[in-house]
């Protein structure tokens, strides 16, 4: 489960965003940096940290936007903005052929393995199916906001959102490395 420590601050944010989203911003930004620092005090290469670095980098804008307008229009789209961003993020990393979850495995996987072409795709696949989640997620998100539907709503579809990409990333590794030693791979 050391994928979904990536998303602590976003947890931050949505649980404390949703009643103050400056805090819930501020809170997200210093949960990011500080799990940064301390990934980077370990020795986690800046490289691995690709979607920590984008974490720092929204709520870093999103808390100067949420302290100087308070009242913006935003604030009622913080989830779809958040969830957003992560798709465009993942998409961006896929697109560069660096899929984010690859630094995340490369901190559970040897060494000797980082450039083996099952280790490469299952990373593209677990990027690709997060991409896809954030996406769906965002343009849902927007959806009950635009039209009013109520924090239950938006609850189920972030819950729904993180709960199937995470179980298909605790998943997904194990049976591809078992297919392809059947393939000979």
């Amino acid at each position: 489960m050391n994928y979904l420590r990536g998303f602590i601050p976003w947890i931050v944010f949505a649980a404390v965003g949703s009643a103050h989203w400056q805090w819930g911003a501020l809170a997200a930004l210093a949960a990011g940096a500080y799990l940064f620092a301390m990934d980077r005090k370990r020795g986690v290469s800046a490289d691995s940290l690709i979607l920590e670095q984008s974490t720092i980098a929204f709520f870093a804008v999103l808390s100067v936007i949420a302290f100087a307008a308070p009242d913006s229009g935003l604030r009622d789209y913080g989830g779809a903005l958040a969830t957003g961003w992560l798709a465009l993020t993942a998409w961006a990393t896929l697109a560069v052929r660096r899929p984010f979850t690859t630094g995340i495995a490369k901190r559970q996987a040897p060494r000797e393995v980082w450039t083996h072409p099952v280790f490469v795709r299952i990373n593209v696949v677990l990027t690709s199916v997060w991409a896809l989640a954030f996406t769906l997620t965002a343009t849902a998100l927007a959806v009950i906001d635009a039209e009013s539907l109520g924090s239950a709503a938006s609850i189920a579809v972030q819950v729904a959102g993180f709960a199937v990409p995470a179980v298909i990333t605790a998943q997904y590794p194990e049976r591809a490395r078992r297919a392809a030693v059947q393939k000979g791979a």
